[in-house]
C-alpha cells in the first residue's frame, strides 16, 4: 500500500471559489471571458491555482477554483487591469452577481 505525505500548506495561503451564472443564451460569452482570464491570471505572481470548471448539471454555470500564496498576492491580482476589465465586461452577461466563497483546506 502506497503512502503519500500530506502537502504542506502555508497559513497565509488564500483559496477561493467564485461562481458565475450566465444569463440564458450568454454562456458561451461567459465561458470565453473566463478562459481568457484563466490564461492570463495563471501568470500572476503568487498564483497557486486558477482553474475554471463548467457545472455539468447546470448549463451556463461556471466555478473558478483559485489559490494564492498570500492575501497580498490576491489583492495585487484583483488590482490588475485584466481582472478589473473582466469584472466590468462579464457583469451584464450574468443572471446574478457572481459569488465568492472563501475556502480553507482541512489539512
Amino acid at each position: 500500500m502506497a503512502t503519500t505525505l500530506p502537502t504542506q500548506r502555508s497559513a497565509a495561503e488564500v483559496w477561493l471559489m467564485p461562481v458565475f451564472i450566465a444569463k440564458e443564451g450568454r454562456g458561451g460569452e461567459v465561458r470565453e471571458a473566463l478562459a481568457t482570464l484563466q490564461s492570463v491570471s495563471r501568470n500572476d505572481p503568487g498564483c497557486l491555482e486558477y482553474t475554471v470548471f463548467t457545472d455539468d448539471q447546470r448549463s451556463g454555470t461556471f466555478v473558478l477554483f483559485e489559490g494564492w500564496n498570500s492575501h497580498k498576492d490576491l489583492v495585487d491580482h484583483n488590482d490588475k487591469s485584466h481582472v478589473k476589465d473582466f469584472v466590468q465586461m462579464v457583469a451584464p452577461l450574468l443572471a446574478v452577481p457572481f459569488s465568492v466563497t472563501p475556502l480553507t483546506p482541512l489539512a
